[in-house]
């Protein structure tokens, strides 16, 4: 005989299978494996390699707009077209992916620990990591989603609102003297999981007060006198004393799997057509006779073949129909970005950095210092960039180089068109950083290439947001993409961008 189940029956027998599911569902579906809480040693670690080699990545697009780099009509980017579905969406997640991750450590890996000798500390360095993140954030893209961003788990905003960037640097220079001021020799540090100083509380010091200073000039323009104070209290803490101080992470060969790579090498070997040297950056290096041009650009192949080597660099934005030749260009040098056995530190703020804002600062009489001093440390922040890897410049060509290029002449305007041409120059593989600082000051004096693309043939001033924002967070994106002068466009400014 057939039964027939009823609505009854089955209801009952529903009910005695969700309860059978569900007595023993927490034991039942618990990882014996994963931990319930990631230590804030791995969450830092993590933070670090991925956060600090995407400062030299998107040599492509960021890269090609400042003019280091040319990679001819493979990127849409760089020849001044949105492609918002790949570069904008896939750099926007990567970032906030980073927020969350080192989130993390103060909502769940040390909450509850912030006065505690075993948190204090290590939350001090890793909100001084985080700020040095978010200002990368906020100077590519503008307003962002900041406050809302990084909200423990019990309060996540699924629709975080944008923050206005005057509003987020004043919080984050907040944070970094709230963070200094947390930093104790006594407490607990992160040690060898610290990839960059391996948990030095005075390094992190140091890099915090270099970090503040980089912010002070940063909105040297749009807020004066908010920048003086900013630069005069950074200058008035221990900074860096020498290139021993930088900033640097350590990379793994190609041949190995240890750390990552460094970010320039692994591009260059992803795709060499989108790593060719810019016709800008090799020419300003060529009519200076800087000593670094050999190592860090090749010859041109059909040069070398024809027995009279020259450097050539390729020009930006060209447009999808110009053909050219790349034999006919210079790559990277091949010995020291091709090598599967060597590899040097990825440097992301230094020694040098902090010369060049010395000399800026002195011709402004910022701090304490006078204009009569800006050559010393002009030519102190040639010398550090010169001194490190993978140059490592003899010192006699380096007092040969500066003889000859080390001498401020001019207007003070004209002083600072060189100190920025030179920072420029030392800015090479940190692409974002040199896009901020061209923005922000205006030189070196760069020329758009020729392809009009969205913005009628000039260099974009900003990244434009991600397509996914627009769709899922629409009432808040709209809100932030009004308040730019044109819009959500690579044309638009950011607060500090005023020259």
């Amino acid at each position: 005989m057939k039964t027939i189940a009823t609505p009854r029956l089955l209801m009952v027998a529903l009910t005695t299978l969700a309860v059978g599911c569900t007595q023993n569902f927490e034991e039942i579906n618990t990882s014996p494996v994963a931990p319930a809480s990631v230590p804030a040693e791995y969450l830092l670690t993590q933070a670090q390699l991925s956060g600090i080699t995407a400062d030299g990545d998107n040599n492509w697009q960021v890269g090609s707009w400042i003019q280091q780099w040319a990679s001819g009509s493979l990127s849409a980017p760089s020849q001044y077209l949105e492609d918002r579905d790949l570069y904008e969406t896939n750099n926007w997640r990567n970032h906030y992916d980073l927020i969350k991750n080192l989130a993390q450590i103060r909502n769940r890996a040390l909450k509850g620990q912030e006065d505690t000798p075993n948190g204090r500390t290590k939350l001090a360095i890793a909100k001084i990591y985080e700020t040095f993140i978010w200002q990368r954030m906020t100077d590519f893209w503008g307003d962002i989603p900041y406050t809302q961003a990084g909200m423990p788990d019990d309060n996540l905003a699924l629709l975080p609102k944008y923050d206005k960037q005057e509003d987020i640097y004043r919080s984050l220079i907040s944070n970094l003297d709230g963070a200094v001021a947390q930093l104790s020799r006594n407490d607990v540090s992160f040690g060898s999981a610290d990839i960059v100083y391996k948990g030095d509380i005075e390094k992190w010091r140091k890099f915090a007060n270099v970090l503040k200073l980089r912010m002070g000039m940063r909105i040297r323009f749009a807020d004066p006198a908010l920048a003086q104070k900013t630069v005069t209290e950074a200058l008035a803490g221990p900074v860096f004393v020498g290139n021993a101080d930088n900033a640097a992470m350590p990379t793994n060969t190609l041949d190995g799997n240890a750390l990552g790579y460094h970010p320039i090498i692994a591009s260059y070997n992803s795709s060499k057509e989108l790593n060719q040297m810019a016709a800008a950056f090799v020419d300003a290096l060529q009519t200076r006779n800087d000593p670094r041009l050999p190592r860090i650009a090749e010859p041109t192949e059909n040069s070398k073949k024809a027995g009279k080597p020259v450097y050539r660099g390729l020009g930006v934005a060209l447009g999808g129909s110009v053909i050219i030749n790349r034999d006919d260009y210079s790559y990277m040098n091949i010995a020291v970005f091709n090598d599967r056995k060597a590899t040097f530190p990825y440097l992301f703020l230094t020694f040098s950095d902090l010369c060049f804002y010395r000399a800026e600062a002195a011709l402004l009489g910022w701090a304490g210092l006078n204009p009569s001093q800006a050559e010393g440390f002009y030519q102190a922040g040639i010398r550090a960039a010169m001194q490190v890897q993978p140059y490592n410049i003899a010192e006699t060509a380096i007092a040969e180089y500066i003889g000859r290029q080390g001498k401020l002449t001019g207007s003070d305007e004209e002083k600072l068109e060189q100190i920025m041409t030179q920072k420029w120059i030392s800015l090479f593989m940190r692409n974002y950083e040199a896009y901020a600082e061209w923005r922000r000051t205006g030189y070196p004096r760069l020329t758009p290439g020729p392809n009009p693309g969205v913005t009628g043939g000039q260099i974009p001033r900003r990244g434009v947001y991600s397509s996914t924002e627009r769709l899922r967070n629409a009432t808040n994106y709209n809100e932030a993409a009004s308040r730019l002068n044109r819009g959500d466009t690579y044309l638009s400014r950011v607060w500090w961008d005023k020259r």
